[in-house]
């Protein structure tokens, strides 16, 4: 391995790589909660709850995620000091807004593919709405939701690179800014371009992370729905 070459590994996976593993596991997690929970609300016939929820789900599905992104880290502060975000964090609730938007249409569906019988026997069993949804559907769509839920994290974490657009430190700004110093003038570089070697490795890495987690949706599909 070349001298240059050690320095940037590390500094790609002890920099770049926790940042991208937060901004993911959050954005999954708030993404699956918020999601669910909006999915089945839009299966209840309340017109307002509808028409709400839908307006959610419309507006950050159909927005780029880098305006998000940006409405997040750029627009927020004004409006309060307690809105002013980290660049990982702003990422972080942007995905999470963009995520929630798909995992509540998911969600919807799967609810709703639960036959009407499973919904009559635990109202029989009485059950209420809540006890029903919780005890009766919800186990059986989460597990009709465990394909998409992969997809969504693989893309969530190939969108982590967004927050490098607004400073924040992943893997691909770490790449960057380790291409930019290695090309730099000695002492602080080589004085030499890299920028191949290391955006093709950043990509091998991406990969590696990615394809088992496509593999595993493609799976559970085959075996879950």
């Amino acid at each position: 391995m070349p001298d240059w070459a050690s320095p940037v590994a590390r500094y790609i996976l002890e920099e770049g790589l926790p940042g991208m593993l937060r901004v993911a596991v959050v954005s999954l997690i708030g993404s699956t909660v918020i999601g669910v929970v909006l999915g089945t609300l839009l299966t209840i016939h309340f017109r307002p709850s509808r028409w709400l929820i839908r307006a959610y789900i419309e507006i950050f599905r159909g927005l780029p995620i880098i305006v998000t992104v940006f409405l997040v880290y750029y627009g927020l502060p004004p409006l309060s000091a307690t809105l002013q975000f980290s660049p990982l964090n702003a990422t972080a609730i942007a995905l999470v807004l963009w995520g929630s938007a798909q995992v509540a249409e998911a969600s919807r569906g799967a609810v709703g593919s639960i036959p009407s019988e499973q919904h009559e026997a635990a109202a029989a069993l009485g059950f209420g709405w809540i006890g029903r949804h919780r005890y009766v559907i919800l186990p059986q769509a989460l597990r009709r939701l465990l394909p998409p839920l992969v997809s969504l994290l693989v893309n969530i974490i190939q969108n982590t690179t967004l927050a490098g657009v607004i400073g924040g430190l992943e893997l691909l700004s770490a790449a960057q800014r380790q291409n930019e110093r290695v090309a730099a003038v000695p002492p602080i570089g080589t004085g030499q371009i890299h920028a191949l070697e290391i955006f093709v490795a950043l990509a091998v890495l991406f990969f590696v992370i990615s394809f088992p987690l496509t593999r595993l949706a493609a799976y559970l599909e085959r075996r879950l729905v």
